[in-house]
């Protein structure tokens, strides 16, 4: 279960998550009846922060709490690979995935959207190599006592495959010309943050910032008028420090980066981001990616699939397709950051 709280922010709220620095810079001045809230609770193994604006009532306040924290759950209990009743956990049990099995809508939309984002990078996303990632030990499984060997890694790696996943959208069904297991946890959150957002958008929220585990939504506008204000974190491992900031209103923004969630075995570093066609983590340049577009779930994927791809084809085919992204890469004399045009009218700093 998640627990949650709320409180008024009158003049400034710095809320500091895994890859983002969330501000509302200070300077501010709200009238009493329209104020920022912020509920803030705990889910998918991190936390969230929603804030939002409207007059002060505890007990609407009460039920927008309970609403979010509802929504969460819901996808937590359909999309989670660590509880094994889970609605996805079932789907992976199977022993036989060849025959039409039904799905939520919440989850076939989710898978669905994970192999439509798997095609635009060339299978850089694919969330059919949970298996991989648990032999690395970055899943429910702990910590390998050993790295896997090259021929282990083959036959994993031979398993699996987002191409083998078929879709029947008239019923929600499912199926795979061979059993998979599905791993989420590169699309999930982000969904998390758009079905929250579209809660908001029901109780009829006019302006809020939806924020889990540092994947982010926007809308509407804060009291004084202006956009929400995000910092991008520059990727290191001992602090926070801020990159650059970026204004939205009404959009959607993650970041991927291998700064965090890692860890190192006879003196070589892991990364927790699995490169599906080699089935090894990620070594390359690129420190982190964040990326801008219309709902979390997207934005979230992406941001994946570039991690994966590295700077050079991550920024080629994110400029192709005027996708919004800034990418921080370890340079000779430190970091470098570089954006695509799209990216442009974002940044304030």
């Amino acid at each position: 279960m998640t627990s949650r709280m709320f409180r008024p922010v009158r003049v400034a709220l710095v809320s500091v998550v895994m890859t983002l620095t969330l501000a509302t810079l200070a300077g501010c001045s709200f009238q009493e009846e329209e104020n920022i809230w912020e509920i803030s609770g705990g889910i998918f193994g991190t936390t969230y922060h929603i804030n939002v604006v409207l007059p002060e009532d505890e007990q609407r306040l009460q039920a927008l709490a309970h609403g979010i924290e509802q929504e969460l759950n819901k996808v937590d209990a359909a999309m989670s690979t660590w509880k094994p009743d889970s609605e996805l956990s079932r789907w992976n049990a199977l022993a036989d995935q060849s025959d039409w099995h039904g799905l939520s809508p919440e989850l076939f939309e989710v898978i669905h959207r994970a192999v439509e984002i798997a095609e635009l990078t060339d299978g850089a996303f694919d969330v059919t190599v949970g298996p991989v990632v648990n032999l690395w030990g970055f899943g429910p499984q702990a910590q390998p006592e050993q790295i896997p060997g090259e021929a282990e890694l083959a036959m994993v790696l031979g398993g699996t495959g987002w191409e083998y996943l078929d879709f029947n959208p008239a019923d929600t069904s499912i199926r795979s010309e061979k059993p998979q297991y599905v791993d989420l946890s590169g699309i999930a959150k982000g969904y998390g943050v758009d079905a929250v957002a579209r809660y908001l958008d029901a109780q009829g929220i006019g302006a809020y910032l939806v924020e889990v585990g540092g994947e982010v939504r926007t809308q509407g506008r804060k009291p004084d008028g202006t956009a929400w204000r995000l910092a991008i974190e520059q990727p290191v491992t001992n602090g926070r420090e801020v990159s650059s900031v970026v204004a939205l209103d009404r959009q959607a923004m993650a970041t991927s980066g291998d700064y965090r969630n890692y860890y190192e075995s006879d003196g070589v570093r892991y990364s927790h981001t699995i490169d599906p066609e080699t089935g090894k983590p990620i070594a390359h340049r690129l420190a982190s990616v964040t990326v801008i577009a219309e709902d979390c779930m997207t934005a979230d994927a992406l941001a994946t699939g570039f991690n994966v791809m590295g700077f050079q084809k991550a920024m080629s085919l994110a400029t192709r397709k005027n996708i919004p992204a800034f990418f921080i890469v370890r340079g000779e004399g430190g970091f470098e950051t570089h954006h695509t045009p799209a990216f442009s009218s974002y940044l304030v700093q």
